[in-house]
């Protein structure tokens, strides 16, 4: 991935998007940061070509969706093979997230939506056998997310 520089007009653009993507016009994020709506276009799809915004996404609540056994996973991968069996458990049904984590034991945490106890299981047993370790499996309640302060405006 190439190496970008992002100035603050950079920064605050994506700083917005990530306080609401769905609801944050180019004019709104051009107004505020002193540029126009074409400059504040231009440079989101920038960022997009460079990677740097990989994407847009629904924020679902799964209960209010009917879907209670929203679960938090946590297993264990071979370094190796870390990155490869992230991606492949996307293809399981049900899961719906995964993080990698650097170091150490307890190393991908993969979040999953079950209809019901034995979903729930199914979804373990075809993460085991693609070789994952399931160290435990938590019930998630809330998840919150924030736009991170480091691109926040500071002029």
């Amino acid at each position: 991935m190439p190496d970008v520089d992002l100035d603050s007009i950079d920064r605050a653009i994506i700083h917005a998007l990530q306080a609401d993507a769905r609801h944050t016009s180019s004019s709104a994020i051009a107004e505020d940061v002193g540029v126009s709506a074409s400059t504040v276009r231009n440079r989101i799809g920038r960022l997009e070509e460079t990677g740097i915004i990989r994407g847009y996404h629904a924020d679902v609540d799964y209960e209010l969706a009917g879907y209670q056994l929203h679960t938090l996973i946590v297993c264990t991968a071979p370094i190796p093979q870390r990155e490869e069996l992230a991606r492949t458990a996307l293809d399981i049904e049900g899961v719906v997230s995964v993080r990698e984590v650097m170091t150490g034991a307890e190393n991908v945490h993969i979040g999953v939506v079950g209809t019901d106890g034995d979903d729930l299981s199914r979804i373990g047993r075809e993460l085991n056998d693609v070789g994952f370790e399931i160290v435990d499996e938590d019930l998630i309640r809330n998840d919150f997310a924030n736009p991170y302060h480091g691109f926040e405006r500071t002029d």
